[in-house]
């Protein structure tokens, strides 16, 4: 039997070689089909990778307390986020005195999210997102320090002119020879030390991680207040198995803070950070079988264009498929001959187009921040799909050559 096969696989090489043109056109069709399969997999695959990243960064084990839904619009039959009285600052610094869990809470508000901060002659775009936040704000966010340190309880409470930069500010702002550290930056029109620097986030997927200044909470609310300013509480439980329990007693908490009377729905939010990740993806889900149904319809003209050279083929090779049962070659043998024939060419197809797609695939991976893919699912994937149109393409006319008559054929011009 491998002989069998090895025998038919070089005469179809041979084959191949005859009719060359022919037989390239239909291989650039095949491997366009698979490169989109697997291109347009593996860069989803690394838009997934990142979202996962991006959310992680915030803590696996880490929920949000907030006045509104997450705002998350697709499509027009999207339905728009609830929205609910503000979270005061003394019912967010009430919750972090009474919540009795053993976790890490936080409060923090958004001072501006498009400010400027300014060094010497430098000064950033207006795409800063400053945050007031205390000192547990950066575990409970998600934020690590690369240099310097945090704030201290002191300089929340007090309202110190401290702050924290994202390593784009510090690109921004300061040269290699600068150190960020102590130095005197420009923020709104306050004038602010430098007393730490986060560990790169990355921006990829638009979430932009690193433009970013942290001050402290009192600050904020002294120098960036606003009207009906609202407050965010984070909690950092120290593992994803107590996230359960630390939510129903969180809600406890701050249903007593709120006054939520017995019967009536929280007039709060609480998300975990894997939320917005997990509908995003589940989004993406839905492109995957798009860009699913795109490749299989390009295979489908693929196999056609394939049983058209077969059938063609066919035609051209009846005096040799003549000679082949005068000498002895059964119906089998030449249904197996034209049958390997298409399955090669398809597979030739196939790599060519895997190859392709993994390019084109970790080419968006790369410009992601994601590491190389090696989508080994959707190339096994394709390897089949490959053999599945060979046979679907070679079939009939596999069928049509064996059941030529030796004598008829023979005598074909």
């Amino acid at each position: 039997m491998a002989s069998f096969i090895k025998e038919n696989i070089r005469i179809s090489l041979d084959s191949i070689r005859a009719q060359l043109l022919r037989t390239t056109l239909t291989v650039l069709i095949i491997s366009i089909g698979i490169m989109a399969l697997v291109g347009i997999l593996t860069a989803i695959d690394a838009i997934k990778s990142s979202i996962n990243s991006n959310f992680t960064n915030m803590g696996a084990n880490t929920f949000t307390i907030r006045n509104r839904e997450m705002n998350l619009h697709i499509g027009q039959d999207g339905k728009k986020p609830k929205h609910f009285k503000n979270i005061t600052y003394d019912e967010a610094v009430r919750f972090t005195r009474d919540y009795s869990f053993p976790a890490s809470p936080s409060v923090s508000t958004k001072a501006s999210g498009a400010g400027t901060m300014k060094y010497a002659s430098k000064k950033t775009n207006p795409n800063i997102r400053v945050f007031g936040g205390d000192e547990n704000y950066l575990s409970t966010a998600g934020y690590e320090l690369e240099r310097g340190r945090n704030f201290s309880a002191q300089e929340v409470i007090y309202g110190s002119h401290v702050a924290i930069l994202g390593k784009d500010v510090v690109d921004a702002l300061f040269t290699k020879k600068d150190d960020p550290i102590d130095k005197i930056i420009t923020i709104g029109s306050g004038k602010y030390k430098v007393i730490g620097i986060l560990k790169s986030k990355g921006n990829s997927s638009g979430f932009g991680g690193d433009k970013v200044g942290i001050l402290t909470l009192n600050n904020v609310r002294q120098y960036f207040s606003q009207p009906n300013m609202t407050f965010t509480i984070n909690v950092l439980t120290a593992n994803s198995q107590q996230m359960d329990a630390a939510i129903n007693e969180a809600i406890g908490t701050f249903r007593v803070i709120r006054k939520v009377r017995i019967g009536d729905d929280n007039n709060f939010e609480i998300t975990k950070s894997d939320n917005l990740a997990n509908m995003l993806i589940g989004l993406i889900g839905k492109a995957t079988a798009g860009a699913t149904i795109i490749g299989v319809i390009t295979l489908l003209g693929a196999a056609i264009g394939l049983m058209n050279i077969m059938l063609v083929s066919v035609t051209e090779r009846t005096r040799e498929i003549g000679i082949r049962k005068a000498i002895g070659a059964t119906k089998k043998a030449i249904r197996g001959q034209f049958l390997v024939e298409a399955i090669v060419i398809c597979q030739i197809g196939g790599l060519l187009g895997i190859i392709l797609g993994m390019a084109i695939g970790n080419l968006i991976s790369y410009q992601l921040g994601v590491g190389f893919i090696i989508p080994w699912v959707w190339i096994i994937s394709g390897i089949i799909l490959c053999m599945f149109v060979g046979l679907f393409a070679g079939l009939y006319p596999a069928v049509k050559a064996s059941k030529l008559d030796p004598i008829d054929a023979l005598r074909f011009e």
